[in-house]
């Protein structure tokens, strides 16, 4: 199984050297984060059918053919905020390439009803959801990997999710493949440290690793996104294409291992609570890193949900400075913006964040830079309004002749801005509203609910992944 995207911004061309070259049975693009699902249902909002990530038809289309050719399945949380809308552009997308790759997706993730009834309390706050600043416009589930399995078990080719926990795109395909008990939570746990691995995609062929003088990684301007080979005990050796850029090494997986998680012992998914704190990695080869050990304890009896607000707009307006004295030019400059918002406006200063770009602004002022050689001055603010929000920028353009001396290159924007919450749901209130289907389309794929062929679904689960 191999990793065809990371994130939703994510390359194009190492997914099609996979499709291509990898001899894969599962391929698999993870590109949902928080923010972007909440922003996904607020395009769903403002423009029917528009809900899905808008790469993901290019994405599949890319690689159809290849996948087609080679007997490789798609999986994909690219649904975002409508799989069903995102299912049926896909299924137009294949058909058009005339490949015979039956697309099926996952509902129920969308839980704004259960959570507009229920008002639980958020993590953040401790306070119910209803009281956050903002309209509440989505609250999407961490959904399993059960749903992606059953898709690949009723003959799907092409399963399409929405709101569905990383790992989780892993462990569907894998359950299907070798007929797991879901309830067996050390092999589920065991999967969930290949799904993990695998689900950033680059990084762990050394992308986030990369480091010029302490990690040097060669031929990162072509990396090579993994794959594993995976057994039926959820042991793993993972790679990635020869000749291309980057490296596996116990390094890179064990910084991957680590990412974005604060107790290895107990990593919470939807499936498992994963225990990653005996997991071992050794070398088998070049590029080739074998994976063993892991374990769990059985599934949370709540499932996370993000919650995302509509929290009105933000301006944005950026100015640089250089040469002499140019720190004390942009302090001015930012000055000049904040009292002009303040009094002619009626702006909060403190909805303003002003950061100096140049002067160590990631250190948020815990470094001190006093003479730098150039400055990036950058002022963003929000406002209810995106009349008010695009006042910030227009006020940072027109330091060009009304400000300090010597500022160049401004750029401004506005943007709708989306928040986002966590609260914990009853996942017995979700799973009843869960259900797979198939795009209704004789020529692509089997009827709604129509079970396939039961030699040809055996004879899958025993495919090797």
């Amino acid at each position: 199984m191999g990793a065809g995207a990371g994130f939703a911004g994510d390359r194009l061309d190492p997914a099609i050297s996979l499709a291509e070259h990898g001899r894969l049975d599962f391929l698999v693009f993870e590109l949902l984060g928080e923010r972007t699902v909440a922003a996904a249902q607020r395009r769903e909002r403002e423009t029917a059918h528009t809900g899905f990530d808008p790469t993901l038809v290019e994405r599949i289309r890319s690689v159809a053919v290849h996948c087609a050719a080679n007997g490789t399945r798609i999986v994909t949380n690219g649904g975002a905020a409508n799989p069903r809308a995102a299912a049926h552009a896909v299924a137009e997308a294949v058909r058009e390439l005339d490949v015979d790759l039956p697309v099926a997706y996952v509902i129920g993730d969308d839980v704004l009803s259960i959570v507009s009834d229920e008002d639980p309390l958020t993590w953040e706050t401790g306070q119910p959801a209803s009281t956050a600043d903002g309209e509440l416009i989505s609250a999407n589930a961490y959904l399993g990997a059960e749903p992606i399995r059953r898709a690949l078990d009723s003959g799907a080719r092409i399963v399409i999710t929405g709101r569905v926990a990383d790992p989780s795109l892993y462990v569907g395909a894998l359950a299907h493949s070798f007929d797991w008990d879901h309830s067996d939570a050390d092999l589920i746990g065991r999967a969930t440290v290949i799904g993990h691995l695998l689900e950033c995609a680059g990084q762990v062929t050394g992308g986030y690793f990369a480091d010029p003088v302490t990690k040097p990684v060669a031929g990162l301007a072509r990396l090579g996104f993994p794959f594993a080979d995976v057994d039926a005990n959820a042991q793993a050796v993972l790679s990635k294409l020869e000749g291309s850029g980057g490296e596996v090494t116990t390094r890179t997986c064990t910084e991957q291992l680590l990412y974005e998680v604060s107790d290895p012992s107990a990593y919470i998914t939807p499936d498992v609570i994963a225990d990653f704190s005996h997991v071992r990695f050794e070398e088998a080869d070049v590029d080739r890193v074998r994976v063993s050990g892991g374990t769990g304890t059985p599934r949370p009896s709540t499932l996370k949900v993000t919650l995302g607000y509509d929290s009105g707009w933000q301006g944005e307006g950026q100015l640089s400075y250089s040469g002499l004295r140019s720190k004390e030019r942009a302090e001015l400059a930012a000055a000049i913006v904040v009292q002009r918002l303040d009094e002619l406006y009626d702006v909060d200063p403190e909805s303003v964040f002003v950061e100096y770009i140049g002067m160590a602004a990631a250190f948020r002022g815990l470094v001190a830079v006093d003479d730098p050689a150039e400055v990036r001055l950058r002022i963003v603010g929000s406002a209810a309004t995106r009349q008010v929000a695009s006042i910030i920028g227009d006020e940072v353009e027109a330091l060009y002749t009304n400000g300090p001396a010597g500022g160049g290159g401004a750029r401004k924007s506005v943007h709708s801005v989306v928040s986002v919450k966590s609260c914990s749901v009853d996942r017995t209130i979700i799973e009843e509203a869960v259900s797979v289907e198939f795009v209704d389309d004789s020529a692509n794929a089997p009827a709604n609910n129509d079970p396939a062929d039961e030699n040809t679904a055996a004879r899958r689960r025993g495919d090797p992944a």
